[in-house]
């Protein structure tokens, strides 16, 4: 199993309406397409200290996981991912980063 955990900062505050929507087309996307074995989204939960964020603050993150390293090269390429950032982004454009991982503990 690998884990591919990826956290996504809009560039500007997103409305929680349309935060909720981004997340939940993001895991209808993945989890309709057959390559992923898991899918699991969450909204970032905001605390005092992220104002002192030394990069960046994270509005969501959202966990994939795959069998193995086949089959998340195959999940970059899965079909509409290309169109849902495109659309995402012209909405809201955002930032993500990213590290795919075995799981934690």
């Amino acid at each position: 199993m690998i884990h591919h955990t990826m956290i996504v900062a809009f560039d500007r505050p997103i409305p929680p309406s349309e935060l909720e929507q981004y997340l939940k087309e993001f895991e209808e996307l993945v989890t309709g397409s057959g390559l992923v074995d898991s899918c699991a989204v969450r909204p970032h939960l905001r605390v005092p200290g992220d104002d002192h964020a030394p990069v960046a603050v994270a509005d969501a993150i959202v966990r994939l996981g795959v069998a193995d390293l086949d089959a998340l090269n195959a999940s970059f390429a899965m079909p509409g991912v290309g169109e849902f950032v495109a659309r995402w982004q012209a909405r809201h454009p955002y930032k993500a980063i990213w590290a795919n991982h075995e799981p934690l503990s």
